[in-house]
Order: C-alpha cells, then sequence, then structure tokens
C-alpha cells in the first residue's frame, strides 16, 4: 500500500490529516509542496485542484470538492478510522463545530502566522509569489496590516479560543473520551498557529496545552 500526503507543513487543514493518518498507524510519505509552486498538484489533479492537502492512496487521488468540504478526512476516517473520525451520533454538532474552527477561527490564526512565514521564505521571487496571492485574496499590503495589527487580531484568537479551553478542562477531548474529528481540526489550527515557534499559546489556555499533548500521541 502507498499513500502520499501532498502538503504544506503549517497547513491548518494538513495538519489534522497527517494526525489523523498517525493516529490509525498508516505509514504514508509527505510531499512538501511549495506554496509558490502549485504544478505538481495540477499535475497531480489533472488541473483540477491546486491546495493542499491532496492524498494519493494507490491510484486513488482524493481531495476537496468544494470549499468546507472534509473530504480527504472523510476518506481517512472510512479507509483507516474505521468511522471513529466521524460518528453518525455527533454529525450535526460536528458540522457546528468544524465550521467555527475552520473559518472563525482559521481567519484570524493564520494572520499571526503569515507575519512571520512569508518575510522568512528566503528567496525573493519565491516571496513575491507568496505576496501576489495574499494581495490577490486581502489586498495591497495585508501582512504589513497584519502585523500592525498583530496584538488585537491575537486578543480575538485568545476570545476564540476561551471556549474550547473551557471545554477541556472538563472533558478528555471535545466531545468526550475519544478524539473526533474536530479536535484534530482544532489540533491543525493550534498547529499553524504555533509553527516554527512564531506563537505560543497563553498562560490562560493550559488546558489546551495538556490536550494538544494529549492530541500528539493519541491512537484510533
Amino acid at each position: 500500500m502507498s499513500v502520499v500526503l501532498y502538503e504544506m507543513a503549517h497547513s491548518p487543514f494538513c495538519i489534522p490529516i497527517a494526525q489523523a493518518l498517525t493516529a490509525c498507524a498508516v505509514e504514508f510519505h509527505r510531499r512538501e509542496i511549495p506554496n509558490w509552486d502549485r504544478r505538481e498538484l495540477l499535475r497531480l489533479t489533472s488541473g483540477a485542484y491546486y491546495a493542499v492537502p491532496v492524498l494519493q492512496h494507490d491510484d486513488r487521488v482524493i481531495y476537496e470538492s468544494r470549499a468546507n468540504s472534509q473530504d480527504v478526512a472523510r476518506y481517512v476516517d472510512v479507509t483507516f478510522a474505521q468511522g471513529r473520525l466521524f460518528p453518525p451520533a455527533l454529525d450535526g454538532l460536528q458540522a457546528i463545530v468544524i465550521e467555527f474552527i475552520e473559518n472563525e477561527v482559521e481567519d484570524r490564526t493564520f494572520k499571526l502566522v503569515d507575519i512571520h512565514y512569508v518575510p522568512a521564505i528566503a528567496d525573493l521571487a519565491e516571496r513575491g509569489m507568496v505576496v501576489r496571492h495574499k494581495e490577490r485574496r486581502f489586498g495591497r499590503g495585508c501582512v504589513d496590516q497584519w502585523r500592525q495589527n498583530a496584538a488585537a487580531i491575537r486578543a480575538d484568537v485568545d476570545r476564540l479560543l476561551e471556549r474550547f479551553e473551557i471545554t477541556l478542562r472538563h472533558s478528555r477531548f471535545l466531545f468526550g473520551e475519544q478524539p473526533v474529528y474536530a479536535d484534530f481540526a482544532l489540533f491543525g489550527i493550534i498547529g499553524n498557529l504555533t509553527f516554527r515557534g512564531y506563537n505560543q499559546l497563553g498562560q490562560t489556555q493550559q488546558a489546551l496545552a495538556r490536550w494538544v499533548e494529549l492530541m500528539n500521541g493519541v491512537r484510533l
């Protein structure tokens, strides 16, 4: 069996897939895709998709069919996790929580990463391509604006994370004693936020910090 995860290591959407595969004891190869060069993804998907994650399992290539889908995660669930990531009894609640994590929270956290990640790209042309991609979506000078507003953005992030901190003070995982995909999604957001030590969890987020340690060793 061959399993390859095409990823960007800092991506909040790739980290959950890598961690879920690890939790399922799946041996897989990680293929880093340069943020400024998506040609390999386009070739792999016959021009249909250029984002990450993309999962190749033997001859199958799995990628997201639409915005806010979890096609890759659900494939991992059905193929390797025996349905533990998306138990039917939690479908509605998980959809609400995952959408909140992947939209409201991620919309803030990635900015606190990009203000470090983008300037760290050594090659000027490669950095310029990433900046161009960001500015086409968020407006000219967006990275500088995020840097100037970093304190306010972090305060907003902490406000959004507070509900998870409270939950995890009283529960081993978000929905009880076993992790589901919402846990992996949140793990991806925090993994992105703290990538390369760019940001850290705060003193008031100790339950989240304990949960991160737990997630790092979780097995399904």
